[in-house]
């Protein structure tokens, strides 16, 4: 097991009604920022939740944060926060809105162009306001680290950053508040959950059991419950479940003292930067291919998953590993996310300009080995037309 140091201070209020506790969990004299995405918070009573539960206390509204945040967006709230001297942030969303809190908390006070926070990953931010989250979209974990993906539209670019001074304070998580969304934001939020597990997991082994098997645990949950949530989508315990396994693909434990992947991702952020696509789009399109492509250096693992996930004990070696990664395919297909670049509308001529992307982001060393160079990154992506 690598060295690792394990720090999360996000405390979790879960379970049905829980917006109420906003009241004992936001300071009695904050002046609160209420962040949301587009209409349906307002729609479906949440944002009237939210302000009942805060009372007295002066509370404003930024709303229209777009799925994959957009920086020209999230700059018009740290002019507001600025201007009204808010000081607390709540978050009413899922990822998008959650991650665009984040870069918002970083960027108020920051010295110098905020979007060099995301150039830099973060590495000059030396405070950040506090902030809270309600959630209603279970899928990126993002209510649980410290973690923010940002877009800025005029330069076609995806980036993130991570910054311990990013954490929530707390999150809400009622399960109920899940009830309404479109089957798409479910299927999307599964295999979102599914594949952070992965980016974790399907690396090489180092003899962490335990990180193993909790992320195994993880991937089977999601595979029964995920379904489910689209079969029975006012299911209680189907939402609960899947609510609570999204957060924890993400919180950092189950990769603590294992190395880590993030290719699927890199490569996944510059599709959604120039086409557009759903963020989980973009991961069912790229992990098949990747997986394909990168078996030899995860062989071990790959047989492992096979194994303990999909249940694979037959047949040779090679057999195994096509089967688990056929399986995989299957199962994002399942829940209604396509796999595949022309699924899309998206032709073989896209694969030169989102190598052109990774290239111009820095990204020529890609993967737990820092082996995934540009020609390997086409082919993976050649792959996924």
């Amino acid at each position: 097991m690598l060295n690792f140091d394990y720090y999360n201070p996000t405390r979790i209020v879960f379970g049905k009604d829980s917006i109420a506790r906003l009241d004992e969990l936001v300071p009695a004299d904050a002046r609160v920022l209420v962040l949301y995405g587009g209409g349906s918070a307002e729609r479906n009573g949440t944002l009237a939740e939210v302000e009942a539960a805060l009372g007295a206390r002066t509370v404003q509204r930024f709303g229209g944060i777009e799925p994959n945040p957009a920086y020209e967006t999230l700059m018009g709230a740290v002019e507001q926060i600025r201007r009204e001297k808010l000081d607390f942030l709540l978050a009413v969303g899922g990822g998008s809105v959650i991650d665009g809190t984040k870069f918002v908390a970083a960027a108020v006070n920051y010295a110098g162009e905020p979007w060099n926070i995301l150039e830099t990953g973060g590495k000059h931010v030396n405070q950040a306001l506090p902030m809270g989250c309600v959630l209603t979209l279970p899928a990126t974990g993002s209510e649980m680290n410290c973690f923010s993906v940002v877009t800025r539209k005029s330069l076609q670019a995806k980036l993130s950053f991570a910054s311990p001074l990013v954490f929530p304070r707390f999150s809400v998580l009622d399960p109920v508040k899940t009830f309404t969304l479109p089957p798409r934001q479910i299927a999307n939020g599964a295999v979102d959950a599914f594949v952070h597990v992965m980016e974790q997991y399907m690396t090489y082994p180092v003899n962490a059991p335990v990180q193993d098997r909790y992320a195994e645990s993880l991937l089977q949950t999601l595979i029964e419950v995920g379904p489910q949530a689209l079969a029975t989508p006012e299911d209680y315990d189907v939402r609960a479940n899947l609510m609570w396994t999204a957060t924890q693909a993400l919180n950092g434990l189950i990769g603590a003292g294992v190395p880590q992947d993030w290719a699927t991702h890199m490569i996944g952020h510059e599709i959604t930067a120039l086409y557009g696509l759903d963020h989980a789009q973009t991961l069912a399109i790229v992990l098949p291919n990747l997986l394909q492509q990168r078996r030899d250096t995860k062989r071990a693992k790959l047989l492992q998953f096979a194994a303990r996930v999909w249940d694979i004990h037959s047949g040779t070696e090679d057999e195994r590993i096509d089967a688990a990664i056929a399986h995989t395919r299957a199962f994002f297909e399942s829940v209604g996310v396509k796999t595949r670049l022309s699924d899309y509308g998206i032709g073989a001529d896209a694969v030169d300009r989102i190598v052109a992307q990774l290239e111009a982001h820095g990204m020529k060393k890609l993967g737990e080995h820092r082996d995934i160079d540009l020609a390997t990154s086409r082919r993976i992506l050649e792959a996924c037309v």
